[in-house]
């Protein structure tokens, strides 16, 4: 006489489903935002950089600008807005590259089963997220210690989103394609930080209004995105009447769009061109 035998279970056949590329993209950006936010140094000097030269440049532009009634310290506050925005995507953006390029990281994400697009996106919501509170922050300051209006009606603020993004995206680019330029993250620094400073003085954002400087200098500054989305954010938050300070005596709202979305489809093909997953030492 043989035992029963018990029927056995047929096996549970489980099945392991690829994370998307959006649940990719949302983690790699949890990274970003957590290796960010743990440096305080970097935090700290991220932030405090555009008050500190708002407040010593206000201390010393502490009058009306002639003929405008207008306080020279509000031209100011708006020109370090978009400084502030400047140096969260471009300057930051391309030494964190340069470091991740030289460190091994970008050859290890790349020899994973995750698309490149992931660590873009990780990289475009770190930079917003700093941008957005890069501008909180110098509005704060501008409102308490500046008397800078804010806008009352939803045009401005609409105005302000639009360049607010175009900024963002076309600095993040070209940050990304800059990263390819420095040879290792000790020369980052330097290669990155000159051209900005630079830019910095011939956009109007430490000299106002824009039109003292001489004109070649301001020929320069119209080239570049910075010295269009200073005029920009000073249509936000400045009366009408300020425009008459702008070298073509108005605010140019569609040049503005133009120029900040030509840089952007540049930027974009720049990264094409230029960007590299491996430094130079590796091949």
């Amino acid at each position: 006489m043989t035992a029963p035998t018990t029927a056995r279970p047929a096996p549970i056949e489980r099945t392991l489903r690829e994370p998307s590329v959006v649940s990719l993209c949302a983690a790699r950006a949890g990274v970003e935002l957590r290796q960010f936010f743990r440096e305080r140094t970097a935090v700290i000097f991220t932030f405090a950089l555009p008050v500190v030269l708002l407040v010593l440049l206000g201390s010393i532009f502490d009058q009306q600008i002639a003929g405008s009634g207008i306080p020279a310290s509000q031209l100011l506050v708006a020109g370090m807005i978009a400084a502030g925005i400047g140096s969260t995507c471009f300057v930051n953006l391309a030494t964190s590259i340069t470091s991740d390029r030289e460190d091994g990281t970008l050859k290890r994400l790349r020899g994973v089963p995750m698309p490149p697009i992931a660590y873009f996106a990780g990289k475009i919501v770190l930079v917003l997220v700093t941008a957005a509170a890069e501008v909180a922050i110098v509005l704060a300051v501008g409102m308490a210690f500046y008397d800078l209006p804010l806008p009352s009606d939803a045009t401005r603020w609409a105005t302000f989103t639009w360049i607010l993004l175009l900024g963002v995206i076309g600095c993040a680019l070209l940050g990304t394609a800059m990263s390819s330029v420095p040879r290792s993250v000790r020369a980052a620094a330097p290669i990155v930080n000159l051209p900005f400073l630079i830019l910095q003085f011939v956009s109007g954002i430490f000299i106002v209004p824009l039109t003292t400087l001489p004109q070649p200098l301001q020929q320069i500054g119209a080239l570049f995105p910075l010295k269009w989305m200073a005029q920009g954010f000073r249509s936000v938050f400045l009366p009408d009447s300020a425009a008459a300070m702008e070298p073509a005596g108005a605010w140019e709202h569609g040049r503005i769009a133009l120029v900040l979305g030509a840089w952007c489809l540049g930027g974009v093909i720049l990264c094409l061109t230029t960007f590299r997953w491996q430094g130079r030492k590796d091949g």
